[in-house]
């Protein structure tokens, strides 16, 4: 079983910075994927950042050049640093890391962490 417990959301101006952490417990497997999604009031699920096992990595194009995803196997940890914060990334920021098993895919998520950009 894997648990995902995220942290770093808050409230921020606009053009100030945040970094969310979301940490594993359990076994994950080193060449999965780990991602970020985000869903604000009234709009759809989205996928904002996700980074492959081997770090590879692929934004969505509303925060390209302002988020950054990284990985720590190590600490089983996945991190978005974000930066030049928009009232439009307000939203509630989830983890997710699908697990691939020969009997199909199973998907984690955390619980979530509200980001609020607001003066």
């Amino acid at each position: 079983q894997v648990q995902l417990v995220e942290s770093g959301g808050g409230l921020v101006q606009p053009g100030g910075s945040l970094r969310l952490s979301c940490e594993a417990s359990g076994s994950i497997f080193s060449s999965s994927a780990m991602a970020w999604y985000r869903q604000a009031p009234g709009k759809q699920h989205e996928l904002v950042a996700a980074i492959t096992g081997d770090g590879s990595t692929n934004y969505t194009d509303s925060v390209t050049g302002r988020f950054t995803i990284t990985r720590d196997n190590a600490k089983n940890t996945v991190y978005l640093q974000m930066t030049s914060l928009k009232p439009e990334d307000t939203a509630v920021y989830y983890c997710n890391v699908p697990m691939v098993f020969l009997a199909g895919t199973i998907m984690y998520w955390g619980q979530g962490t509200q980001v609020t950009v607001s003066s």
